[in-house]
């Protein structure tokens, strides 16, 4: 019997359009993962001690390569996942907006910031940042670049090291990215990918971080925060996401239209913020649904590295047949079928067609439960107010987007629960705005990626409070009473001028 703390097996990738094989790499243990953290510990000291500007120009050299190596890139996505070439290269993009993006606010996020001290002139408080050591990640298969990079990048800058573990059916691309920023001139000790079994390397990364980012399903995200919480470390998650669209009456139909073909279908559904629901008001239900249901029609599934193509394949064939049972489940129940809801074997063993239902009951797996595919049900709504209502009734809080003109937008958007929503817009403007936190409410995590936060979450604060003159609790020799009551009449004259 193989000792699995010292060995594992390797693993074989496969393309899921076909089947044939991409390539194999070497499995990792926990013994391999221990290992690697006690490399990336010896070399994080250097790194953290090395200038930001530094840092940064080797992030820049990573984004315009990234950007040269844009077709080996989407060639390699496209052979582990079965994506479309336009959603290979929306993780492409990503990777590079993020890499300049964070170049640049590297320096200001980090540099110490002077805040009020506790006595005016008396106190100067200064908060200092200093990188948490080495953050473990664990990405999934859905975007195995996006996921296993665009989370490492701020880490790095805030000069921490990474472990990353890809996904077991997509650690090429990781490996390709680690290859580009070896390239850029980042030590290869400080971004180690892992590939190996999900529960023995994901569980050691855990077991071993100074900070966990996971990307996946809310399940596995309760486990290895139940984890973090245990060992009183940092813990980002983005999780599972039920997303709403809704059709306000004054929704530009036609551009609704095409806008929720790409928010429901874009990356085969297959991505946390994806759009699962529509609620169309009443007033505009037959002309949206008209519009949508023509666009859904003109899709063209395929594979293979044409832009023209609008919708790829699923992970694998266990995937679809969890897609399939979900939406027969709904169809037994008494949903009705608008568009697709069956696979396309003449294209593949992993496609599945773009699929629209509606009356889809309560009881259905389907009505609140994540598809994570290219399936969404549609229901009609009388009043805007009964559209918020019922897009949010829901555990998860991760997504939502609003097709109206854009003063009614922003005030339904206001009042839905979720962390981003973008108004005529599926999901992609508020997931572009890198300067701005993404991530979800209650079910659909905790913590926060892009934004200042996005790179801040890996440091560790310090407060250094340098006092002048007199002590905070009065000069020497001052009769405390008296002291008592200069400090509350100067409270109080404070607040007079602060008003």
């Amino acid at each position: 019997m193989t000792d699995s703390s010292t060995t594992a097996a390797a693993i074989t990738i496969t393309c899921p359009v076909d089947g044939r094989m991409v390539g194999r790499v070497m499995g990792h243990t926990r013994a391999d993962v221990r290992s690697a953290f006690a490399v990336a510990r010896r070399a994080q000291p250097v790194w953290a001690a090395t200038p930001v500007s530094d840092r940064k120009a080797i992030m820049l050299r990573f984004h315009d390569l990234v950007l040269s190596h844009r077709d080996e890139l989407l060639d390699l996505i496209q052979a582990e996942t079965g994506k479309n070439r336009a959603s290979a290269f929306d993780e492409v993009l990503d990777v590079a907006v993020t890499a300049r993006h964070y170049a640049f606010a590297a320096a200001g996020l980090l540099a110490p910031q002077r805040v009020k001290g506790a006595l005016p002139v008396l106190t100067r408080t200064v908060v200092e940042r200093e990188p948490v050591g080495v953050v473990g990640v664990i990405s999934p298969w859905n975007y195995p670049l996006s996921m296993a990079v665009s989370d490492a990048v701020p880490a790095l800058l805030a000069g921490n090291a990474v472990v990353v573990k890809p996904d077991s059916a997509t650690p090429l691309t990781a490996l390709k990215a680690s290859e580009l920023l070896s390239a850029a001139g980042l030590p290869t000790e400080l971004f180690q990918v892992l590939p190996g079994p999900g529960e023995e390397v994901g569980g050691a990364i855990a077991d071993e971080c100074d900070y966990l980012m996971f990307t996946g399903s809310t399940a596995t995200g309760r486990i290895l925060g139940a984890k973090a919480g245990e060992r009183l470390i940092g813990y980002s998650a983005e999780l599972g996401g039920k997303n709403p669209l809704i059709v306000a009456p004054d929704a530009d139909l036609a551009r609704a239209a095409r806008g929720a073909r790409q928010a429901c279908f874009a990356n085969t559904g297959q991505l946390c913020i994806s759009v699962e629901r529509i609620y169309v008001h009443e007033e505009v239900a037959g002309g949206f649904t008209a519009r949508f249901l023509a666009e859904v029609s003109a899709m063209t599934v395929g594979a293979g590295p044409g832009w023209d193509v609008d919708m790829g394949c699923l992970i694998s064939e266990e995937h679809l047949e969890r897609v399939r049972s979900v939406v027969d489940d709904a169809v037994s129940k008494g949903a009705r079928v608008l568009a697709g809801g069956h696979p396309l074997p003449e294209l593949g063993p992993t496609f599945y067609a773009p699929t629209v239902l509606t009356d889809v009951p309560p009881d259905a797996e389907l009505y609140d439960g994540e598809v994570f595919g290219p399936v969404v049900f549609l229901e009609t709504v009388t009043s805007v107010d009964e559209a918020v209502e019922r897009a949010n009734e829901t555990i998860y809080g991760l997504n939502a987007s609003v097709w109206a003109k854009p003063s009614t937008g922003s005030r339904i958007a206001s009042r839905l629960h979720a962390g981003t929503v973008n108004v005529n817009e599926g999901f992609a403007a508020a997931w572009g705005s890198v300067s701005a936190p993404m991530g979800g409410w209650r079910a659909s995590g905790l913590g926060r990626r892009h934004g200042a936060v996005g790179l801040t979450k890996y440091t560790e604060t310090r407060t250094v409070a340098t006092q002048h003159l007199v002590p905070v609790s009065g000069p020497p020799g001052v009769d405390r009473e008296l002291f008592s009551d200069v400090m509350s009449t100067a409270l109080r004259w404070g607040k007079r001028v602060l008003r």
